[in-house]
């Protein structure tokens, strides 16, 4: 603790935004640079309490006032040393994690808590400046074959673990670049590609094979998988989106948030001279009030949209914790992201009944006001009456989450089991009901939070490493939540 007084002499203080519209005419990330001596201030705050709930608060168990310590010292390879024991892409977790470990953060009782994503992201872009991150190759070689089925945050994470120990690993994906929705869910003024490339890189240099364009089930057998190769893990996202089937669901110009937004990013990737779907000149309406929504509102604003609404079924959320959402649990508090800056108009409360079209093309949503009680855990929403209200839209983007992985040729052809809520299910070593064949990240957990992703993805390698080796050394940082299979 190299400050005993920096959470008293000190605010928490975030980089600089760009202008508004400065950054509205371009897809760059959306911060200003921000100088060695304010991160060196922020991470001064850190207490080193007695209890750092903030690792506990953090799902990948990150060292966070060991590297906190480290910054404020000056001491950024160390700190680096640190950030990587636990996280293998903290470059993505600094710019995309919602930080349940500020939430966490015991300074975050009384004041802001430390910026802690802001000195995790700092420390990592400068190791990559510095040549410090390198490829890690590993001195042996086990002869044994694994094979990764999805390239997100979870797949890569047992993958580059995997690799790492010494095993043969190959990942497959089934679009044309690897990265899953790192490459193609998140906007660019999010995460800049760069910073994925540049992982991949990394990977490749350690001996991780990636193979695109290859649709586990159909291009490739489940036969062919079977045979060669000695462990299969499933990281393939739970990305079986919900839907609205509401009347006139079949209009012209509803479409899923994924549906939209891989288009902007095939722009900046060059595929494209314009995305398939552009908000340009259009009244723009958005269901589903959280950051993939909000992913849509940026890219919308971006294209020129004329208007944008972003409905949410839940009431606002108040400025400040409630009582019944203490520390360090996750503060349920209104937030304005960068895309909220933006523009547009967030609707809290809203439930729509209706999609109106004329000859098929989408001209309204119709719409009422609801209030919300719960009985027996569960909430539900009833209409407020003489509520309703149309709201113009030539476009609607559906952003209300998913409900578990896609029912495939890849499910049907290994006949793993499900679990309940339709997740693939697993035991306490992450292996599925099919010996040899392993599931991390959402297609087991759920849809979560990229720390969750990269947390399984590492735990999986472990399993998978013992299994194959007989023991590991790979950390193991969680135990899956599904309920044992055997």
């Amino acid at each position: 603790m190299g400050d005993p007084r920096g959470f008293i002499k000190h605010d928490r203080l975030l980089p600089d935004r760009r202008a508004v519209p400065v950054r509205l005419r371009d897809w760059k990330e959306v911060y200003e640079p921000f100088s060695e001596s304010q991160l060196r201030i922020q991470a001064s705050r850190c207490m080193d309490c007695g209890i750092p709930f903030c690792n506990h608060g953090c799902p990948l168990g990150n060292l966070i006032p060991d590297w906190n310590d480290l910054s404020h010292q000056g001491q950024w390879r160390e700190a680096i040393e640190r950030l990587h024991a636990t996280n293998n892409f903290p470059e993505f977790t600094g710019r995309l994690c919602p930080a349940p470990c500020e939430g966490a953060c015991v300074l975050g009782i009384e004041e802001p808590p430390v910026a802690i994503k802001q000195v995790e992201v700092s420390i990592v872009d400068r190791a990559w400046k510095e040549g410090w991150i390198t490829p890690l190759v590993p001195d042996k070689n086990t002869g044994q074959r694994v094979a990764v089925i999805g390239s997100g945050p979870a797949g890569l994470a047992a993958a580059q673990q995997l690799t790492r120990a010494g095993h043969n690993v190959v990942v497959f994906e089934r679009a044309d670049r690897i990265g899953g929705l790192l490459r193609y869910g998140i906007p660019e003024f999010k995460m800049e590609k760069q910073h994925l490339d540049r992982r991949l890189a990394q990977m490749e240099a350690e001996g991780t094979e990636f193979r695109t364009n290859t649709t586990v089930g159909v291009d490739l057998t489940i036969e062919t998988l079977s045979s060669d190769f000695d462990a299969v893990v499933l990281a393939c996202g739970a990305t079986q989106w919900r839907d609205l089937p509401l009347p006139g669901r079949d209009n012209n110009g509803i479409h899923q948030a994924m549906e939209y937004l891989p288009g902007s990013n095939r722009v900046q990737e060059g595929d494209l001279v314009t995305s398939p779907i552009n908000a340009a000149g259009k009244d723009v309406i958005i269901i589903g009030g959280g950051d993939t929504g909000a992913d849509c509102l940026g890219t919308a604003l971006r294209q020129g949209a004329r208007s944008v609404h972003q409905f949410e079924i839940m009431p606002r959320p108040p400025d400040e914790r409630a009582d019944n959402n203490p520390w360090p649990t996750w503060p349920m508090v209104y937030r304005v992201s960068s895309a909220h800056e933006e523009g547009g108009e967030r609707q809290y409360a809203i439930n729509t009944s209706e999609f109106l079209g004329t000859d098929g093309q989408l001209t309204a949503l119709r719409t009422h006001r609801v209030e919300g009680s719960t009985a027996d855990g569960r909430t539900s929403f009833e209409p407020i009456d003489s509520s309703e209200q149309d709201f113009p839209a030539d476009l609607v983007f559906l952003a209300m989450g998913f409900t578990g992985p896609e029912q495939n040729e890849l499910l049907d052809g290994l006949g793993v089991e499900l679990d309940p809520k339709g997740n693939v299910a697993r035991d306490a070593e992450f292996m599925t009901s099919v010996d040899g064949v392993y599931v991390c990240g959402d297609m087991g957990r759920g849809q979560s939070l990229i720390v969750w992703a990269i947390a399984e993805g590492r735990s999986c390698a472990a399993a998978v490493d013992r299994a194959l080796s007989g023991v590991s050394h790979l950390p193991a940082p969680i135990v899956p939540t599904s309920a044992p299979l055997r």
